[in-house]
């Protein structure tokens, strides 16, 4: 059975969000894993000029026919649509490192530096032009490198924290928008019944991970780009309230974890850190009595921050036809807003990656779904391309020994920011 796209994003936010997209998370990305078996379908498009699009097996229905009917609407080449069930990470690296690599394909956040590197990937900053400025800055930001823009981003998820209003206002108590607050809140609404604030049956340290960091004011690879960029005394004191918090405050577990819906529908939580995707049950449960907001600002430097990942739309640099593909992926995901519109709104809950199309996806139109758009454009951090798998790693050990073992955050974090330096001047080689 495919996965719907939200689970691409289920770890944007989270400690297994890496440089390479989504390559090292495994099944935890939420890509397919079945056979990687393709099927195609070709344009009806009349010029002569052939191009290839790849997209990874989506998990909502519809989403394949509705993609295949975009392309056979392009006139100008004829432009065969292949769905790849299995993973599609895998497939697409070693496509490109043949001749039969596909003209435009999807990937999360845009290529990889990997891809960009070896010159696999066409950059596509003059072809988007001054439809930039339709963009939101921090949805370009994640496929940007050397102040290039190397993807089109299509559509966008992210992640909120979802609050019970009677909840709230029976304890006496404001949705948080510091840490301060969320720690009052969930502490004052928590009974033997119901838990303040749920993140994950791990305690939250999986799924906010980068969180911390955003939310803290910091970002994860320093100006220079040449480490981390958290080292710093206000981090160290915001990692140390959060292991306070987590003693007294946290669900430490639930009926299903963070990205699923079910404790906060189930009343075992008054506020849950989860998904977009999510929202529709949420209404159908408790109609208008919740509401969402960013991830509160943490520490003396804080801001609210949500995480989000958006789905871009790439050019192959080794394709037969690349000025071609360029204009076909420029006319879909810039020039065609109804189907950017159908595409994020008709097959899940999900943003137009164009701020202004937001009110035209009846989700969002209103509510806490217009809030959620809101936040990517206002609060949006995505993972930057320097974000290694072994940052993470190290990153999520210096984490777990914080939390769970007291261990010291000053010296926790010395040792990233010793990795990072290594790890950086490696990947830019």
């Amino acid at each position: 059975m495919a996965i719907p796209r939200r689970r691409f994003l289920s770890l944007a936010g989270g400690l297994a969000a890496t440089a390479g997209g989504l390559s090292a998370c495994g099944s935890n990305t939420g890509r397919p894993t079945a056979s990687s078996s393709a099927s195609a379908s070709g344009s009806s498009g009349t010029a002569s000029v052939a191009l290839s699009q790849w997209y990874h097996e989506y998990g909502e229905n519809g989403v394949e026919d509705a993609v295949k009917r975009y392309a056979a609407a392009y006139d100008q080449a004829k432009v065969t649509v292949k769905w790849n069930p299995g993973e599609y990470e895998k497939l697409v690296s070693a496509a490109l490192l043949t001749a039969n690599v596909p003209d435009v394909f999807e990937y999360g956040n845009g290529p990889t530096l990997d891809m960009i590197k070896a010159g696999q990937v066409l950059d596509l900053t003059d072809t988007l032009g001054d439809a930039k400025s339709q963009f939101a800055p921090s949805v370009l930001a994640a496929m940007t490198y050397d102040d290039k823009i190397w993807a089109i981003p299509q559509t966008v998820d992210m992640q909120m924290l979802y609050y019970r209003k009677s909840l709230l206002e029976k304890a006496g108590v404001q949705p948080p928008q510091t840490f301060a607050d969320l720690v009052t809140a969930a502490r004052a609404v928590q009974t033997k019944d119901i838990g303040g604030f749920f993140a994950g049956n791990d305690g939250g340290i999986g799924v906010l991970g980068n969180m911390f960091i955003w939310a803290a004011g910091f970002e994860q690879i320093s100006d220079d780009k040449t480490g981390i960029g958290f080292d710093d005394p206000a981090m160290y004191d915001a990692l140390s309230q959060w292991r306070d918090f987590s003693k007294d405050g946290v669900l430490q577990s639930a009926s299903k974890d963070w990205f699923d819906g079910s404790p906060f529908i189930n009343e075992e939580t008054a506020m849950q850190w989860t998904g977009l995707w999510v929202l529709p049950d949420v209404q159908k449960a408790f109609d208008d009595d919740f509401g969402v907001v960013p991830f509160p600002a943490l520490g003396t430097k804080g801001r609210q921050a949500v995480p989000f990942g958006a789905f871009s739309s790439c050019v192959s640099a080794k394709g037969k036809n690349p000025d071609a593909a360029k204009a076909f992926a420029k006319w879909l995901w810039v020039d065609s807003e109804d189907d950017q519109v159908d595409f994020s709104n008709s097959y899940g809950t999900h943003i137009p990656a164009k701020p202004s199309l937001a009110p035209k996806a009846t989700k969002l139109a209103a509510g806490a779904g217009a809030d959620a758009a809101t936040f990517v454009t206002d609060f949006g951090h995505a993972p930057n391309l320097l974000w290694t798998p072994a940052l993470t790693q190290a990153y999520t050990a210096a984490l777990s020994n914080i939390v769970r073992k007291n261990a010291d955050p000053k010296s926790e974090i010395a040792k990233v920011a010793t990795k990072g330096q290594a790890e950086i001047k490696r990947v830019k080689g």
